[in-house]
C-alpha cells in the first residue's frame, strides 16, 4: 500500500507517522497518509509566511491562467477524483462525480475573479475638505490564509477556500479532514501541475489539537477559513485573536410546503435534498413543514419515494445513499431516532442501521423539543410536521439556533416574498430545496450557522485588505 505524503516547504514530505484512511462502507484501510505534528505545522506556516511575496507578485493573468488550468485538469481527472471521493468519504459515486464537476466550475469562477480583482475611485471632492484630492482604493492579498475543511465535500469545499485564496494572491496552508485527505493530495498535485508556485500551497494532515490549533493561534496566518461544527468554530473565534475568520458551521434546514405547492415538483427535490450524501450536507433538508390541507398527500408520496431510494455501497452506480463517514456517527443518529420515538415520534420508513450504513429515514409526529428537529442531525433523516398558517410555518422554521438556508414551495408570489423577508437565514430557495447551491452565489448564514460568505467573488473579498490611496493635487 502506497503511503501518501504531505506537501511542506515546497516538497513532498514523509513524517514517519501515519493515519489510516478507511472506506466507511466496510471499514477497510484504503491508504495511509503522513501525519503532521506541531513542529511540522510550524515549518509549513513559516515557509508560507516567508514566501508570501511570491504569490502576491503574480499578475492577474498568471493567477487566472493557473486557476483555469486547474479547472481543466480537474475535469480530465474526473473518474479518479470521483472514485477517490467516494472511497474515502462514503459519498455515492453519482454525487461524487457531480462534486468534481462543481469543483472545476469553482476554479473557473475564481479565475474570473483573479482577472477582475481591482478597486474603485473615491469621489473625495464630495467632502468639504476634499477639494483637489484624488483618491482610490485597491485590494491587496492578506499574505497567508489557513483553510480547515470537512469530510463531506473533500474536493469542492477545499476548492472554495484554495481557489479564492490563489485568486487573491495569497499563500494557502490547507488542513483537510483526517478522514478524507486523499482527495486533497490529488488536488495539490493538480495545482502544481497547473503551474502554482510550490511556495503557494502547504498541505498538513493531523489532529485539531496539534495542527488546527497551531494554525489558528499563529500570528503568521492572516485569516482562517473554516467549515465544520459550531463547537469547533466558536473555539476558533475565541483563539484567533485579530486575524480574520470566516465560519460555515451548519444548519438544520427547513423547507415549507405551502397549500398551493406543486407536490410533483417538490417531491423529488426534497428526496434528493434530504438524502444526498447520506444527509451529511450543511444545507441538507432536515425539517419539512407541510400545510394541513396537503399533509396526507405529500407525506404518503414522500415516504413511498424514500422507500424506493437505493442505499448500500457508494461505489454502486445505482446507489443514492451510501454509508455515513464513520460508524460512530451512524450510531449517534440511530440514538437520536430512538430518543425521538421514545418521546412520541413515529418511523414512517427506515430507521435501521448496519455498521456505518443507516437506512433513509422519515420521522412523523416530531416536535421542536426533539434532537432530530432542533439539533443538526447530519444524517439521512427527515422530519415531517404540519402547520396551519404560513406565519406559523415561518415561526417554526425560525425556531432554530441555525440560519443557513431554507426553502419554500408555493405558487403565490406574495407568500414567496413573505417567506423571503421573514425567514432568518442566509439564503431562501423558492420552489426549490434549501440544499440548492451553485458555486458562484454568496453562501453563508446567520446565527450559529457562521460568519462571512463563500463563493469565489465573496471569498476573494474576505481574503484581501483594502488600501486607500489619496493624492493631494494642490
Amino acid at each position: 500500500m502506497e503511503k501518501k505524503k504531505l506537501f511542506i516547504e515546497g516538497k513532498w514530505v514523509d513524517t514517519g507517522k501515519y493515519i489510516d484512511v478507511k472506506n466507511p462502507y466496510d471499514n477497510a484501510i484504503i491508504s495511509q497518509i503522513a501525519m503532521a505534528d506541531a513542529e511540522w505545522t510550524d515549518k509549513g506556516i513559516d515557509y508560507a509566511y516567508k514566501n508570501r511575496s511570491i504569490m502576491a507578485s503574480l499578475t492577474a493573468k498568471e493567477r487566472g491562467d493557473i486557476l483555469n488550468k486547474v479547472s481543466l485538469l480537474i475535469k480530465e481527472n474526473l473518474d479518479e477524483l470521483a472514485i477517490t471521493i467516494a472511497r474515502e468519504s462514503g459519498k455515492a459515486l453519482r454525487f461524487a462525480k457531480g462534486e468534481v464537476l462543481r469543483s472545476s466550475e469553482t476554479f473557473q469562477f475564481a479565475a474570473d475573479e483573479a482577472r477582475r480583482l481591482s478597486g474603485e475611485l473615491v469621489p473625495l471632492d464630495a467632502a468639504a475638505t476634499g477639494k483637489n484630492r484624488f483618491g482610490y482604493y485597491k485590494r491587496y492579498p492578506l499574505g497567508v490564509v489557513g483553510a480547515i475543511t470537512p469530510f463531506n465535500f473533500p474536493l469542492n469545499l477545499v476548492s472554495h477556500k484554495v481557489a479564492p485564496a490563489i485568486a487573491a494572491g495569497n499563500c494557502i496552508v490547507l488542513k483537510p479532514a483526517s478522514t478524507t485527505p486523499l482527495t486533497a493530495v490529488k488536488l495539490v498535485e493538480i495545482l502544481l501541475e497547473a503551474g502554482l508556485p510550490k511556495e503557494g500551497i502547504t498541505l498538513l494532515v493531523g489532529s485539531g489539537s496539534s495542527v488546527g490549533n497551531r494554525m489558528v493561534e499563529s500570528d503568521k496566518i492572516a485569516m482562517i477559513s473554516f467549515t465544520g461544527s459550531p463547537e469547533v468554530g466558536l473555539e476558533i473565534k475565541r483563539k484567533a485573536g485579530m486575524k480574520k475568520v470566516t465560519l460555515e458551521l451548519g444548519n438544520n434546514s427547513a423547507v415549507i410546503i405551502h397549500k398551493d405547492a406543486d407536490i410533483a415538483s417538490a417531491l423529488p427535490k426534497c428526496v434528493v435534498g434530504g438524502f444526498a450524501n447520506s444527509g451529511q450536507v450543511c444545507i441538507s433538508i432536515q425539517r419539512i413543514y407541510v400545510h394541513n390541507d396537503i399533509y396526507d398527500a405529500f407525506t404518503s408520496q414522500f415516504v413511498e419515494a424514500v422507500k424506493n431510494t437505493s442505499y448500500g455501497s457508494q461505489l454502486d452506480e445505482n446507489v443514492v445513499v451510501g454509508p455515513m463517514i464513520e460508524e460512530k456517527e451512524a450510531i449517534r443518529v440511530e440514538e437520536w431516532i430512538n430518543e425521538a420515538v421514545n418521546n412520541g415520534a413515529k418511523i414512517a420508513c427506515g430507521g435501521k442501521r448496519n455498521g456505518a450504513l443507516l437506512e433513509p429515514t422519515v420521522l412523523l409526529d416530531t416536535n421542536e423539543t426533539m434532537k432530530v428537529v432542533y439539533e443538526e442531525i447530519f444524517g439521512p433523516v427527515v422530519c415531517i410536521m404540519k402547520y396551519e398558517t404560513l406565519e406559523e410555518a415561518i415561526e417554526k422554521a425560525n425556531n432554530s439556533k441555525y440560519g443557513l438556508q431554507a426553502g419554500i414551495f408555493t405558487k403565490d408570489i406574495k407568500s414567496a416574498f413573505t417567506a423571503i423577508d421573514k425567514l432568518e437565514v442566509g439564503g431562501v430557495m423558492v420552489n426549490d430545496m434549501p440544499t440548492f447551491r451553485v458555486d458562484q452565489m454568496p453562501y453563508g448564514g446567520v446565527k450559529l450557522s457562521g460568519t462571512g460568505r463563500e463563493g469565489p467573488k465573496f471569498a476573494v473579498e474576505e481574503m484581501t485588505e483594502i488600501k486607500t490611496v489619496v493624492f493631494n493635487l494642490e
